[in-house]
């Protein structure tokens, strides 16, 4: 059994989708069909049910998935610590962040923890959603910070992780103005005259989000998808082009809102409130890290499906 079968699985496990998890793990999707064919064979069970659209776990697959995330977690994390023996800092914190939160909350945000104690001796790798986590799980970081929401599932045992409340932030439909201020693209659209949408890819945290209020809005809603990417920023800037309405964190766009470049798409029963949170393994964390950790406000919680009382 190779450790990179495992590391497909739970790639499958997140996108149900053969296709998507093959280019996420940069080989071609035959090669990746038979490397979880592989897996099944060596554990004895089927662990996907390929007849059902997105395929699913089976019962087999559903009692293998612990197993393999905690078997690959120890793994990489023996190999982090056996790594970390040998770093000229044992004071570096590592953070992985989406790179929204990257540009826009963290650098304010350790300023304000320093401020009260001390500089530390910071790494931070910007990355996608599923990479944050997926980078904790491995143990290549020592926290991740992402937005959080009921409906998003972080993919974090919360037997093996948990997580503390650093800010709020609200997802807001923006769009260009027209040259009397009202917005290009207005929500909810009409069947004649759909609104030109922005969209985040299916793996995103925050396209998660979005999706679940448009499949559960009380009012039909008409949208034409123009454009798809995994990057906040990018769905900015074509929103600022005119190229249509995207729902955007708040604080990314700020000064946008307040110069008049982006206007809203529509009323607050549109807005999308959400958390930032940091993540963390349960396990004891190197000296610096656990410090910045006791100095965070709040409560931990366990780094599950996140409580719908909250919003």
């Amino acid at each position: 059994m190779e450790s990179r079968w495992l590391e497909d699985f739970l790639s499958l496990v997140d996108t149900r989708n053969f296709s998507r998890s093959a280019e996420a793990r940069y080989t071609t999707q035959p090669a990746f069909s038979r490397r979880i064919k592989s897996l099944e064979d060596w554990v004895g069970a089927k662990l996907f049910d390929r007849t059902t659209q997105p395929i699913s776990l089976t019962p087999s697959g559903e009692r293998f998935r612990p197993v393999a995330e905690e078997v690959l977690r120890r793994l990489l994390q023996g190999r982090e610590d056996a790594r970390r023996v040998g770093e000229t800092s044992a004071n570096l914190i590592r953070f992985s962040a989406t790179h929204s939160l990257s540009l826009t909350f963290f650098p304010n945000w350790i300023r304000s923890i320093e401020a009260k104690t001390h500089t530390f001796n910071i790494r931070l790798d910007s990355c996608q959603f599923n990479d944050c986590m997926q980078s904790l799980i491995k143990g290549e970081s020592h926290f991740a910070i992402s937005h959080a929401h009921p409906q998003v599932e972080m993919n974090l045992p919360p037997m093996h992780f948990t997580s503390k409340l650093v800010g709020t932030d609200r997802l807001l439909p923006v769009t260009l103005p027209d040259s009397a201020g009202s917005p290009l693209d207005k929500l909810p659209g009409t069947e004649e005259e759909p609104v030109h949408y922005l969209a985040y890819t299916e793996t995103s945290a925050i396209g998660q989000a979005v999706e679940h209020m448009i499949q559960n809005v009380e009012e039909p809603v008409y949208l034409d998808k123009v454009f798809v990417s995994q990057l906040a920023a990018v769905l900015k800037t074509l929103s600022r082009e005119g190229r249509g309405m995207a729902w955007l964190p708040e604080s990314s766009i700020s000064e946008e809102l307040t110069s008049g470049s982006l206007v809203l798409a529509g009323g607050e029963k549109w807005f999308i409130p959400v958390e930032i949170r940091i993540f963390r393994s349960r396990e004891r964390l190197p000296a610096m890290a656990e410090e910045l950790w006791s100095m965070l406000d709040g409560e931990a919680r366990p780094a599950e499906l996140l409580s719908p009382e909250n919003y």
